[in-house]
């Protein structure tokens, strides 16, 4: 017996066995069910809604849902099982949040690794009996390239097609195509920033180092968790997980590509190389490599460096030689987009002691300058992106990402989209807690205060949903708290040990420099969540060193930019080789004293 089920978003039946949850069913189906814990029933975002003759609700259905919404049919996907032929709908996911597509970077000297020389070759005769390839590589003496196999099966054919007028392919040390005539004019690119949450695609003409189209979208692979833990996870549970992570971070990348090569009309095979940088499980799991060392002490690596991947192993569309530069990690929690950051950054370049913070929901931190680098990882947990917020919601139409309070106590909301206030991303939730702690709202240790003591334009607004208090953001029609937008009192924590594991994180980081903060002279904040960030907000509540908030840069998507390097300059490619040798890695999980510094940490 089975389980039909028709879903909505894509409009098409599906038939599953009785008995697996609904997110299972849809998943399976490749069918996107939001979710950010992965279907394990904490983050309860798998919203899905019987059109007719719903199940009962379970126990989590009813925290999850008003009255009204329980009885007009919405349940949770996670949690409902498929018992009986239904009509299903699925509110469609967003899969091209806001994000940031580019960042701070340096000035390079252009010189890729690709390089496209015309030739026009003399015909063999009787008396000249070279062979195809002598005769193209005499012209190519100054680069003396290897050939690749795939150039001699067709070299004969696509001389003779040419009239001997045609153009070398030359890859690093490799010889990697022949080509009719002249196409030494087009030579492209694709570099990516491979995240846990949104991946970022840019198409580069390497002959004039000028970027041709970007695009970011959400990762495919979402519905399996929004951390790198929920993912690794996944594949310890089920042996077949890891095939689909692996195929859902290939789908998402050739998505993009497909986009920025059409945005750019360029074909897939004009695009020579490719460079990704990626967190260590990312990069593990879009080549198919086994993640689980990494997510079990003492948390170990497959490799630093990879031996020679093409384009084809990340399920990218290129040229069929293409080669792919994927950025070495530091460690299991420190990756290759960190790599590529800190090349985009030139922090190994600068005199001065920087500060490099790149939050998300593992947030890596690196501490230095020119002489000497230090680096180490925070747990940071999915505050940040909205998804352990009771009305978190990722950086989309809808989401409130400001937050300010006037001196006589009005709230004033900036939404994404300019619509109206469905939920609160990370850094409105950062915005909020900040003037909620600078209006008196939100005492030192993170609790509301009494009603009492809140100005009165801000004191109607503390109310309660069962038995926690909240703080109301945006009222509904109906001026139902529970339907409302709303900061509650455990999303306060869920900041509050966020923040403190990133602050501990950097504290530690200066102690083992012998430094304070003081000596900082700037910090950097990497990312999306980094570039929308308030630096005075971020200051408030003690996620960064107070430095000042001129000297706090929204440095925006550096490792994309990273990547892009690593295409135009064989030069700052080895820099980026280089900077393993460089950085000293913090391992802040074995540390005695982590826990008392962490409590130290604790206040706003």
């Amino acid at each position: 017996m089975s389980q039909r089920v028709d879903l909505r978003f894509n409009d098409r039946p599906v038939r599953v066995p009785l008995g697996v949850t609904l997110f299972d069913a849809a998943s399976w189906n490749g069918i996107a069910i939001d979710s950010t814990c992965g279907g394990h029933g904490t983050c309860k975002k798998c919203r899905i809604r019987f059109k007719a003759d719903a199940p009962l609700p379970t126990s989590l259905d009813l925290r999850a849902y008003t009255a009204q919404e329980i009885k007009d049919g919405w349940r949770l996907a996670c949690r409902t099982p498929a018992t009986t032929d239904a009509d299903i709908e699925v509110p469609p996911l967003t899969t091209r949040p806001k994000a940031a597509t580019v960042g701070v970077g340096r000035q390079v000297i252009l010189r890729p690794a690709v390089i496209k020389r015309y030739l026009e070759l003399s015909e063999p005769t009787l008396t000249d009996q070279v062979t195809d390839l002598e005769r193209v590589l005499a012209e190519l003496a100054d680069l003396n390239p290897a050939p690749d196999l795939a150039v001699l099966r067709t070299l004969g054919g696509t001389l003779r097609r040419a009239d001997f007028k045609v153009t070398a392919v030359v890859a690093d040390e490799t010889l990697i195509a022949v080509e009719e005539g002249d196409t030494s004019g087009r030579v492209y690119g694709l570099a990516f920033d491979l995240g846990t949450t949104t991946v970022v695609a840019a198409l580069l003409d390497l002959t004039t180092g000028t970027p041709v189209a970007v695009e970011s979208m959400l990762n495919k692979q979402q519905p399996f968790g929004a951390d790198v833990i929920a993912r690794i996870s996944a594949t310890m549970l089920d042996p077949a997980a890891g095939d689909k992570l692996r195929q859902l971070a290939q789908d998402t990348l050739a998505e993009l590509s497909h986009a920025v090569l059409k945005a750019g009309g360029v074909p897939p095979e004009e695009v020579y190389e490719v460079a990704l940088a990626g967190n260590a499980t990312m990069v593990h799991l879009v080549l198919g490599i086994d993640p689980e060392p990494l997510g079990v002490a003492p948390f170990i690596m497959a490799a630093r460096l990879l031996p020679e991947v093409r384009a084809g192993d990340l399920g990218v569309p290129a040229h069929p030689q293409a080669r792919a530069v994927v950025f070495p990690a530091f460690g299991a929690y420190v990756g290759g987009d960190i790599t590529a950051g800190l090349l985009a950054s030139g922090m190994d370049r600068d005199p001065r002691v920087r500060l490099f913070i790149d939050i998300g929901t593992n947030c890596e931190i690196v501490l230095g300058g020119r002489d000497w680098l230090l680096a180490t990882a925070a747990p940071a947990g999915p505050a940040f992106e909205g998804a352990s917020i009771r009305c978190g919601m990722r950086a989309a139409d809808g989401a409130i990402e400001a937050v300010t309070i006037t001196e006589d106590g009005e709230l004033k909301l900036t939404v994404i989209g300019d619509t109206e206030p469905a939920g609160l991303c990370g850094s409105g939730l950062v915005d909020a807690v900040a003037a909620l702690v600078e209006a008196g709202v939100i005492d030192s240790s993170g609790r509301f205060v009494r009603d009492a003591d809140v100005a009165p334009g801000l004191a109607g607004r503390l109310t309660m949903i069962g038995k926690e208090r909240v703080f109301v953001l945006h009222w509904s029609a109906d001026r139902d708290p529970a339907s409302s937008v709303y900061l509650s009192q455990r999303d306060i924590r869920e900041l509050q040990f966020a923040k403190t594991a990133i602050s501990t994180g950097w504290q530690i980081l200066l102690e083992e420099a012998g430094l304070t903060t003081e000596d900082v002279k700037q910090v950097l904040l990497a990312g999306s969540f980094g570039s929308y960030l308030s630096a005075k907000s971020a200051i408030r509540i003690g996620l960064v060193p107070d430095v000042g908030p001129r000297r706090i840069v929204a440095a925006g998507n550096v490792a994309g930019e990273g990547a892009k390097m690593a295409l135009l300059s064989v030069r700052d490619r080895a820099a980026a080789l280089a900077l393993l040798e460089e950085v000293r890695y913090v391992e802040l999980s074995d540390r005695p004293d982590f826990n008392d510094r962490f409590i130290d940490q604790l206040g706003f």
